[in-house]
Parts: structure tokens; sequence; C-alpha cells
């Protein structure tokens, strides 16, 4: 039962068409897969968001924030709390001086080769952004299926490329504090799928770019290339999140699953892709509690087999 002062004050700051009562999760995530929210919420801009975090601790009302829900899979039984989307609503921008609150587009060339973006903004839109600018460095990023923001807490990278290489910093909001700043990347404390965000309590409002002026045709020659390796190599026709694992020291996660016997592995509507046995992937309908048994089943035969303990890339959220 929800509180009804609690709701009174949500209503206060989101308008009743940005707030879905019930909202299953399924239609935000990339897995296609997840029980009803207990309240789901788009926020616009900083204040939004602020005041949003600010009010589910003051209630001790979990909450959880996302972005495409591009590397998320939510239980069955759903998330008794708040969701908190940062997408295609977030249009402020946040520059040196503060935020400047009035809608602008995004991403923006800020000087040069600099470029910035809002959290939500898709890594795909960012890549062709870039190309359409002859700015070279992001076309590794142009098949990633997340958000900016998603891909700053999570380090993202494909085909040797990371955003560690091409981030000259992030603005974050400190929801401890209540503080905006700037972070370096040596303050992100980058490393394999990982940055200081979530271990801090920040949200990312926003990140710059330093870029390389380069050819069009070659951007796109690269992006192109890329593009085709991934269609060859992912199962990109079914809804996954991706990399259902980390990368072990010294091993590939794909191959350990593949040299186990489990490629084509499957629990329900959830299977070990027979053409990459790196991902996961909702092949008929499958519950998250039949993913999570195959993952769980995954690691234990790896581990059986190779002595690896693989480490879930995929974030699980509600009870399993």
């Amino acid at each position: 039962m929800w509180d009804l002062l609690f709701e009174n004050k949500l209503d206060n700051i989101i308008p009743e068409d940005r707030i879905f009562r019930d909202e299953p999760m399924y239609k935000h995530t990339t897995f296609r897969i997840g029980g009803p929210v207990g309240r789901f919420v788009s926020v616009t801009g900083y204040e939004e968001l602020r005041d949003v975090i600010s009010l589910c601790k003051e209630y001790d009302v979990q909450y959880y924030i996302i972005g495409n829900g591009s590397n998320l899979l939510v239980s069955d039984k759903g998330y008794d709390g708040v969701i908190i989307e940062i997408g295609s609503h977030m249009r402020e921008c946040f520059l040196e001086d503060g935020i400047v609150g009035s809608p602008v587009k995004t991403p923006w060339i800020k000087e040069g080769e600099i470029v910035g973006s809002s959290a939500g903004v898709l890594l795909s839109s960012l890549a062709n952004f870039a190309l359409k600018n002859s700015l070279s460095g992001l076309e590794f990023a142009a098949g990633i299926p997340g958000s900016v923001g998603g891909a700053m807490v999570m380090n993202a990278g494909a085909y040797g490329g990371e955003m560690k290489d091409v981030v000259s910093n992030v603005t974050i909001f400190d929801s401890n504090s209540g503080e905006i700043r700037k972070l370096s990347v040596d303050e992100m404390e980058f490393s394999y799928r990982h940055s200081i965000v979530k271990e801090k309590g920040y949200v990312v409002l926003a990140a710059e770019f330093k870029l390389q002026k380069g050819d069009m045709a070659d951007i796109k020659a690269t992006m192109d290339e890329l593009a085709a390796k991934r269609r060859e190599k992912q199962p990109l026709e079914y809804p996954s999140a991706g990399s259902t694992f980390k990368r072990p020291e010294g091993y590939f996660a794909g191959k350990l699953i593949q040299d186990s016997g489990l490629k084509g592995y499957t629990v329900g509507g959830a299977q070990v892709s027979d053409k990459h046995s790196g991902f996961v992937i909702n092949r008929d309908n499958a519950r998250a509690e039949e993913v999570y048994r195959l993952i769980c089943d995954v690691r234990e035969k790896v581990y059986a087999d190779s002595g690896v303990m693989l480490e879930p890339e995929v974030i699980m959220l509600g009870e399993f």
C-alpha cells in the first residue's frame, strides 16, 4: 500500500502523464522481460530527478534509475519501488556555468571536437551525430544498445573501444550531498565494466567526449564494418541484454560456455544463443526466473569444468 502523502507529493513533482502505476517492466528493457513496478516515472531534467530521489529517501521508498534498460533483468514479481527513467525526455544541457534549463537539441558540439550529450541520449544516436559532423572515436559505440548515462556507469565498450578512451568529463548529481559536479576521467575510476558512479551514489546527467576530426566516408565504413560483424556474430534478432557475463581475466566467457557444451542450452523460453554463447536470449517469451535459472546453471557448469566463476554483467532487479 503506497503512502497517500508520498503519492500526492509525487504528483506535485511529475505530471500525471509521466507517472505510470504498476507499469510492466518488459516494456522498458531490451530483454523484453519484467513484472510490474510500483511507480515508473520519466524525468525531463535535473530538478525533477533531484526532487523524486529526495522524496523516495524521505519516505524510505526504494528506487532505481534506468536509461534504455539494456543491461537489466527485472523479476517476474516486479519491483516494489520507483523506477526513474532518464531517457528521451531528458533535455537539459549541463555546461561549465551550471544548468541551462530550457529544452535544447542534444547531442551538441560544444567547441571544436568536443561533443556534449545529456544522459538519456542513445549511444547509437550519439555515434551517428559524430558521423554527421565528421568526428571519429565513437564508431565502436554505434551498435551498443544503451544510453550515454548507462555507458558511463559501466564503462561500456565493444570491439576494442571503451568509454574511458573518448570521455573528457562526466557531469553527475551526488544523491547524498545534493551537489552537481563534473568528474574527470581519472575521477570516474573507469575500469572494465566499472566506474565509481554506483558505489558513490552518483547519477549521471551528461558527458563530454573528446573526438578527432576525420573523414566521413572512413568513419561510415568503420561503423558499417562493425555493424556487419555484429549481425554475423551476435543474436540481434532476439531480445537480450547484450553480453550476459563479464570477461574473466585471461579467458573469454563465450568460449568457456561453449567448451562446457552449453551452446544452445535452454531453460523454458530462455536460451544460450547458438550463434554466440556469450549471449543469453529471450527466445520464446521467457520469464525472468527462466533467465535467472539458466544463468545459474551456466555459472555452475563452467565453474565445474574450468574452475572459472563467471560474473554476470546483467543487473538483476527485484526478487529472484
